[in-house]
């Protein structure tokens, strides 16, 4: 997820909290100040109908349901005594000419008159609808929210991407920088002291990657050709000193170490080559057609495919096209080819299916093998005269062009996925 992304959503959720909390609060505060208003208007009209009625003077007409209406009854002295003081209380009354009943705020109140007879007065008059006012509230809440949270993402986008434009610039160079490759200079000019320290830190980085790998190209070609130099000198006097005269026994040990310092050379090459996949000194990349290159080397293992009578099977329902290096590509088949080959047994079967999408190389086998076949220097059934880095270079070239190797058993046939 971006940051800006993670950013508004946890904003939208604070935002809606807040406005949750905001919502319910201002409903209380102004159903509170609604009742009071109302409570006051009640408390005074109570006052003048208990003047006028301790006054004798008349009292207003009989109450019919609308507004301000009262009741007035006696009351014993004890009920006056356990109803001290002024209630407040909500109803729903009935409105003459309709069948709804609307909202109303009532008050009873005990008053004494001269005579010491106690009375009862009970005030209504009628109140707003709280489930309205709610919904109402609730409504504009639901606007309220809708509108300043658009409000904020826009102005909080408009601002991060603003802000954060040296930072995007910065990764988009970072983006297409590799490493031993020309890169263009860094254009990042900005005021802010944290961009401009993560430039240095930036450029510093990227000059300490190069000079390490300027050292380890080195390194690693200096090693392989020292080591190839003592290796191809002992291989040479070793067959030199096959045509000396030497008994049966000695040639064949000379034979076994010849086969062995042959190994180690292709083990170093191999090595060697791995390195530069992973240090990316294959640069130049062209549209290759698999179709085309799976079948130049097809001849090359014809001759082998038929001294181990291996049948061989090509379906080209699509055409595979990938952008890349052309050594590396013709690397990438090869090393399935002498894989499928090597572990493939006599009279057995190699079925190559190329598609759009990608390429299937599949051979019978017995038992399926180790799910880390791709791994380096992992020890598992290695045929004699393999170095056992084939598909770890069929790895390191997939994972460089981000394409993907898979590998499966099913119906004793031992399956590799190129996907594009």
């Amino acid at each position: 997820m971006k940051l800006i992304y993670q950013i508004t959503s946890r904003l939208s959720v604070v935002l809606l909290v807040l406005l949750a909390v905001w919502g319910v609060l201002f409903y209380v505060a102004m159903l509170d100040e609604v009742n009071d208003e109302i409570d006051e208007t009640l408390e005074e009209y109570a006052a003048q109908l208990i003047a006028r009625s301790l006054a004798g003077v008349e009292m207003p007409t009989e109450p019919d349901g609308t507004n301000n209406t009262y009741r007035i009854r006696p009351v014993s002295k004890n009920y006056a005594r356990e109803n001290k003081g002024i209630s407040h209380w909500d109803m729903m009354i009935s409105v003459p000419g309709s069948y709804e009943e609307e909202p109303a705020r009532g008050l009873t109140t005990i008053y004494k008159d001269d005579e010491g007879q106690y009375y009862e007065l009970m005030v209504i008059t009628p109140s707003i609808e709280k489930q309205d006012l709610m919904q109402a509230i609730l409504s504009w809440s639901i606007c309220l929210y809708v509108g300043l949270l658009l409000t904020i993402i826009l102005v909080h986008v408009w601002i991060y991407y603003g802000s954060m434009k040296p930072l995007h610039n910065l990764l988009r160079w970072f983006d297409d920088y590799t490493v031993g490759s020309r890169k263009e200079p860094l254009k990042n000019d900005t005021k802010v002291v944290e961009f401009s320290k993560l430039n240095e830190a930036v450029l510093r980085s990227t000059e300490r990657s190069e000079q390490l790998f300027e050292q380890q190209k080195q390194f690693i070609g200096n090693a392989s050709h020292e080591l190839q130099t003592p290796l191809a000198i002992c291989q040479n006097r070793l067959e030199m000193l096959l045509d000396t005269d030497l008994s049966e026994e000695q040639m064949g040990e000379i034979l076994k170490t010849t086969q062995t310092l042959k190994q180690i050379s292709r083990l170093n090459q191999s090595l060697l080559f791995l390195s530069k996949i992973d240090n990316r000194q294959f640069p130049e990349n062209s549209l290759v057609n698999f179709n085309a290159l799976i079948k130049t080397q097809l001849p090359d293992y014809s001759e082998a495919y038929a001294y181990k009578n291996i049948i061989l099977d090509l379906a080209e329902p699509g055409n595979l096209v990938i952008n890349m290096n052309e050594s590396l590509a013709l690397a990438l088949v090869v090393n399935l080819l002498k894989n499928a080959y090597v572990h493939t047994q006599a009279a057995g079967r190699i079925e190559i299916k190329i598609q759009d999408f990608g390429l299937t190389i599949a051979n019978n086998g017995d038992e399926p093998l180790d799910k880390r076949i791709f791994e380096r220097f992992f020890q598992g059934t290695k045929q004699k005269g393999s170095t056992g880095l084939g598909l770890a270079i069929v790895d390191a070239i997939c994972k460089m062009y981000g394409m993907e190797i898979t590998y499966s058993f099913e119906n004793r046939m031992h399956e590799f996925f190129l996907k594009k």
